[in-house]
């Protein structure tokens, strides 16, 4: 995964530690592609938090295997995180999935300015630390039985572990592709949506290897999971290289100001963001796309049985007159929905961002504002008509505005703010997602739940959050459409730009790194080959079992 740097890094290198900046300045010669599968090891990691929900219910039945030994009804949630005598509600275990989102979203703000003084390196071994440790520490949880425990392992350190491991790579690749700012982005956040498809798998394979008649083989597998994720993060903490300060790719200069005043070739310092306008209007864009989307997320499976019930299997039945036999037909289907949507929500976070390199970063937000709003009204409308396909594929499209709304913020924020402090800067901009992590599954969950009181339909109970959702687009249009350059009086002065770099521990310009001839050696092609396939063979296998249950809602 990592390569072999010259050893003619500069001075500095020699007394630095192996983990500290000075020791991760590329030398000549060495080539740009072999950061972004570094990304992608540690995303493709983390990103199994999206995937947790595979442990639930297997969680849930872990004292009561053979019968049920569920807690009493009266029982408080602060009683049961110590009670060690009956299963887990999954609705307490859930809240390890808050949690997750919470603690990315502080973490991330809290320690952004750290990371670019540290430096990737320091901050990826960390993230590794944190979230694998944190999956030991709940596997400790399930052998004492002790719920506090599974929160404090999985939800507070992993989740401080997903902050660090999130935000570690973007300085890092906006600083190597200055050309594609939005494609080196999209690509390592993309592992971040991809990796529940690998990881909710494998541990469905897991437990079932280690499932006995005393245990669920839950224990286990989130040992044998944090061994296989300690070393492909680890891999990809000791791939991160940072470019020298000013370097640039051979033949490549900066558009003139003049024809893109939304690129600045200026600087803000991380500590002056909170003050800054344009940095709320970007929290307000995201905060807004990233709640509607969400969701949809979190009721996709519900929302497609409940609105065409039977018509999914061809029986022409609403959802409260199935039996058994056929709820569980449509949940199939509806499961093969859901994978579906990942697929989408993983391509769209590479498509778009890429696409925003061409658009520009405002107008691909205006795109999932305008074609995202009216999306969202279609699907009451496809719903109506009984159309599935025109449903399912608004929902695909939203899903994909979804991720590529967090893929494409980071060059945003590099446009509008500079690359100096780009990543701390991205690290307070992701407490928007902390903020949509709560707003978007409240909306959805409450307005069901009231709906069905007021005895409306279940295939109807949905178009009311529709519109909701809606006006949060209408909300994130205008805040973007009001973004405008920042003003001179933010940027760092030349003098508060030369500490910001030494703090920093920059080390001065080599143009010809990552594509000249260079004075160090080559990197090997097949270097660049093996540390691409260390990341897209796993993924591929996680698409290829998505995609088998996908064909269960076309079959």
């Amino acid at each position: 995964m990592s390569a072999v740097l010259d050893s003619r890094s500069g001075s500095a290198a020699g007394t630095a530690g192996w983990l500290d900046k000075e020791r991760t300045i590329a030398s000549p010669g060495f080539n740009r592609w072999l950061v972004p599968p570094a990304a992608l090891a540690i995303h493709l990691c983390i990103g199994m938090a999206y995937g947790f929900s595979v442990f639930w219910l297997p969680l849930s039945k872990s004292i009561g295997l053979s019968a049920a030994m569920a807690c009493p009804a009266d029982m408080s949630l602060l009683a049961e995180l110590f009670a060690s005598n009956c299963d887990w509600r999954i609705s307490s275990l859930g809240w390890m999935y808050t949690l997750f989102f919470v603690l990315l979203g502080s973490s991330a703000a809290l320690w952004g300015g750290w990371l670019e003084h540290a430096g990737p390196r320091k901050a990826g071994v960390v993230a590794t630390l944190c979230w694998c440790g944190g999956l030991v520490v709940s596997a400790l949880g399930i052998y004492t039985h002790q719920l506090w425990l599974m929160w404090l392992g999985s939800g507070v350190i992993g989740g401080i572990g997903l902050g660090l491991g999130y935000i570690s790579p973007v300085s890092t690749l906006i600083k190597w592709f200055p050309d594609k700012r939005g494609m080196a982005t999209g690509m390592a956040i993309m592992g971040f949506g991809g990796g529940a498809m690998i990881g909710s798998p494998l541990a469905t394979e897991l437990m079932k290897i280690f499932a006995s008649p005393t245990s669920a083989g839950v224990l286990q597998t989130f040992l044998v999971m944090a061994a296989i994720y300690f070393v492909f993060m680890m891999g990809g903490a000791m791939g991160y290289r940072v470019p020298p300060s000013g370097w640039k790719p051979k033949g490549w200069t900066a558009a003139p100001a003049a024809r893109n005043t939304m690129i600045t070739q200026n600087h803000v310092h991380v500590k002056r963001v909170w003050g800054i306008p344009q940095f709320w209007l970007v929290w307000m864009a995201l905060c807004m796309n990233v709640s509607a989307g969400i969701g949809v997320i979190g009721m996709a499976s519900p929302m497609l049985q409940e609105v065409f019930g039977g018509h999914l299997i061809g029986v022409p039945k609403a959802f409260g007159e199935l039996d058994k036999s056929q709820l569980a037909a449509i949940a199939g289907v509806a499961a093969g929905f859901t994978a579906l949507l990942s697929l989408f929500n993983i391509g769209g976070r590479f498509v778009w961002a890429s696409m925003s390199d061409k658009l520009g970063r405002k107008l691909t937000y205006v795109v999932f504002f305008v074609l995202g709003g009216a999306l969202y009204i279609s699907l009451p409308l496809s719903a109506a008509v009984g159309s599935k396909v025109l449903f399912v594929a608004a929902a695909c499209v939203i899903i994909s505005m979804y991720g590529g709304g967090f893929s494409t913020v980071p060059a945003y924020l590099a446009d509008l703010f500079g690359t100096q402090n780009v990543g701390a800067i991205h690290g307070r901009l992701l407490t928007a997602w902390a903020t949509a992590g709560i707003i978007g599954p409240v909306v959805v969950n409450y307005m069901r739940e009231y709906q069905l009181g007021l005895g409306i339909p279940r295939e109807q109970v949905y178009n009311q959050t529709m519109y909701i959702l809606t006006g949060f687009l209408v909300v994130g249009l205008i805040c973007n459409l009001l973004i405008r350059p920042v003003a001179p009086k933010w940027f760092m002065t030349p003098e508060e730009l030369a500490e910001e770099k030494r703090l920093a521990h920059d080390r001065a310009a080599a143009n010809d790194v990552g594509s000249g001839p260079g004075s160090g050696r080559q990197t090997p092609t097949v270097m660049v080959v093996l540390a691409w396939a260390m990341v897209i063979v796993p993924l591929a296998w996680g698409v290829y079992r998505t995609l088998l249950s996908a064909l269960k809602f076309f079959t």
